[in-house]
């Protein structure tokens, strides 16, 4: 949604929406703290937008007073870390000659579902403020996945949720993380027949961030390392099942994924738990 442009200033406006995805060989620790580089690849399925997203819109203008962002309905600090990293990222490749790059910036987000609960809300999260950034800066893609290594930045996962369908995130080689960017491995309706169902047991915050967790398993957990050494095996081998639409490799593999990534959370010192009993009820009915 562009707002008017106009010789009074009046405001600019961009709203997008995404949606989060569900890892099937998932991201946990990382290489690089700062430029947020993962220990290995990972894949996930996007999620469709009309079941679960977050909404996102930014607003320059001449009005707004200070920079703010706003999380379903409550203000949230300027001063996130991550959040300065992606507005820097995105102001610094502002086309030269739009006239509101100078003015505050407003950001109103919300999701349809519970927020930092392990349904990826920050994945979805700065997707969208990505997205909705570049245009409103009217940033152009000098590389194929730059908008993805820009969400990157703000959380590792968001960079996934670029994209729709299924897709991995290459861990790259590069020391700038460059080529640590997300790619499409089959759109959407490759696979029309396969279906998602979350089940949502708990919807308040998790006991231990998804960031906090990883570097506590980074530090501490030996089962780590042997995960990272096994996952370029299993990407490849769940690229191809996602390519033949090859549901019993597939489901068997992401559910050996999962239950490594417990494992890990396991043997962290402190230990860390994300099952509860309502989680391992369910495991048991499938």
């Amino acid at each position: 949604t562009w707002g008017l442009m106009s010789l009074l200033a009046m405001p600019k406006q961009i709203t997008c929406v995404c949606a989060p995805n569900l890892a099937v060989i998932k991201y946990w620790g990382k290489e690089n703290e700062e430029l947020i580089i993962p220990l290995n690849s990972s894949i996930s399925v996007t999620m469709n937008t009309e079941d679960l997203c977050t909404r996102t819109t930014v607003t320059l203008s001449p009005d707004i007073d200070r920079d703010s962002m706003w999380l379903n309905g409550r203000e949230e600090s300027m001063l996130n870390r991550r959040l300065q990293s992606v507005l820097s990222l995105v102001r610094a490749r502002a086309n030269p000659s739009l006239e509101t790059t100078h003015y505050h910036l407003r950001i109103v987000s919300t999701n349809n579902f519970p927020t930092a609960a392990g349904l990826a809300s920050s994945a979805s999260g700065f997707a969208c403020l990505v997205k909705a950034l570049t245009l409103l800066y009217e940033v152009e893609e000098r590389w194929e996945g730059e908008f993805t290594a820009m969400a990157r930045q703000g959380s590792g996962s968001a960079c996934r949720s670029m994209l729709g369908g299924f897709v991995i995130w290459d861990k790259g080689t590069r020391a700038d993380g460059t080529d640590s960017i997300a790619r499409q491995i089959a759109p959407a309706d490759h696979w029309p027949e396969l279906h998602m169902l979350v089940l949502t047991v708990n919807g308040s915050a998790k006991e231990t961030s998804s960031t906090s967790g990883m570097q506590q398993s980074v530090a501490t957990s030996k089962l780590l390392q042997e995960r990272v050494k096994r996952t370029p095996a299993n990407i490849e081998i769940m690229t191809n099942a996602i390519l033949q639409r090859d549901f019993e490799t597939f489901g068997k593999l992401t559910m050996q994924d999962s239950d490594e990534f417990h494992a890990v959370c396991a043997d962290t010192q402190p230990v860390i738990q994300y099952l509860n009993q309502a989680s391992q009820a369910i495991i048991k009915v499938i």
